[in-house]
């Protein structure tokens, strides 16, 4: 793919509808990432594209979902709320009933299957849904702020049509939901880079949980320690997925960019910065496949929309390397009170500690990973 056809997924319908006002996750982003991007020039041009999502079809929302769950999802997202869907997950603190709950969470799982059905059809090679991302989702249990799992279904569908999907979860909680949804498929790789289980939700997500049966190696989980930097970050990535993707050699990738492994999270503790989802982006673009990239996590309004802004601008090959551009409008459009040199992050300073705590544990995880996944995939190590 030489000059990639982008296609960023969106409509103001999806603004529609808001979860609490007291909850971390705001639709917002997905809006203020439009209004940037736009502002930016990178909606329009040479093989970009803005398309319009439309709400998922039952019958797709059952290749993983019960019919059950749907009807207490429909019923509380119109005031009908039972003893029943409490213990499917509905109605709790995380995942609280909502006015249009229901239609907001088929719209947004339907931009994601758009995306999917623009990448099989040929018509984008690059596809970008800021509104998905619900990786918690389970076929009867909401979970972690998500009600209906776009990702699992947009690999589900890609699969189907005979492709090897990988997908690949930067978000800073465990992909438990995909993880779960293909524990026993070879069809779907799934590999998620993650804060350690044992600090933070859903409490999943460790190196022994490799998939089973045919399954067995095709689950990839990399925990990794509170503190966290972009140089120890990358030297997971490059030791463990790049040699997998190599291995495994997918058709297609599906990337959950949560932005919640930022430093500065309210509800997380990695300390990356966003030049670090551009060096992941880049080294998925060199594979030269499609990718369905997804939003997901990211409790710092600001920080996610510059993250998610800059991803785009890297998705779709346009020219970010203008800063003077970006410090002339970034902080002043974003109203970021932190930082005003547009989308790019500033370096982050790590201390001695920090290295002595992180580096450790994370050559620890490396080695499981290499030693339990690596054979199966036929790949070598010393």
């Amino acid at each position: 793919m030489t000059t990639n056809k982008a296609a960023f997924i969106y409509s103001p319908e999806l603004e529609k509808y808001s979860y609490p006002p007291e909850h971390p996750f705001n639709t917002v982003r997905a809006k203020r990432v439009r209004e940037t991007i736009s502002s930016m020039g990178w909606l329009s041009g040479n093989n970009i594209s803005e398309v319009p999502p439309k709400p998922a079809e039952r019958m797709v929302l059952k290749k993983l979902h019960t019919a059950r769950y749907l009807h207490a999802l429909q019923a509380a997202s119109r005031g009908h709320w039972t003893p029943e869907a409490l213990e499917m997950g509905i109605g709790t603190e995380d995942c609280p009933i909502f006015k249009g709950l229901y239609e907001y969470s088929v719209l947004a799982t339907g931009a994601t299957l758009v995306g999917a059905e623009l990448i099989l059809s040929g018509k984008a090679d690059i596809a970008f849904n800021p509104s998905g991302g619900y990786h918690h989702a389970h076929p009867e249990h909401a979970g972690g702020f998500c009600y209906i799992n776009d990702v699992a279904l947009a690999c589900m569908v890609l699969a189907e049509q005979g492709k090897r999907v990988l997908y690949l979860d930067v978000d800073v909680h465990n992909g438990d939901g995909v993880a779960h949804a293909f524990y026993n498929r070879s069809d779907v790789l799934t590999m998620s880079f993650h804060q350690n289980p044992k600090t933070l939700y859903p409490g999943t997500g460790f190196e022994d949980e490799i998939g089973d049966g045919p399954g067995q190696g095709f689950c990839v989980n990399v925990p990794l320690p509170v503190g966290t930097y972009d140089k120890a970050y990358m030297k997971a990535f490059k030791a463990i997925a790049l040699p997998l993707i190599a291995a495994y050699d997918p058709d297609v990738f599906v990337f959950e960019l949560g932005a919640d492994a930022l430093a500065g999270d309210p509800l997380a503790h990695l300390q990356l910065t966003n030049n670090t989802y551009v060096e992941i982006i880049n080294y998925l673009l060199g594979f030269e496949k499609p990718i369905l990239a997804t939003g997901g996590g990211g409790y710092h309004i600001e920080n996610t929309v510059r993250a998610w802004s800059l991803a785009w601008s890297i998705l779709c090959g346009a020219d970010d390397s203008n800063d003077m551009h970006q410090a002339a409008i970034g902080g002043v459009l974003l109203e970021s009170t932190e930082w005003q040199g547009g989308l790019r992050d500033r370096m982050l300073a790590v201390t001695e500690s920090q290295r002595q705590t992180v580096v450790p544990a994370i050559e620890a995880t490396i080695e499981k990973i290499k030693t339990n996944i690596f054979p199966i995939h036929g790949l070598q190590f010393m």
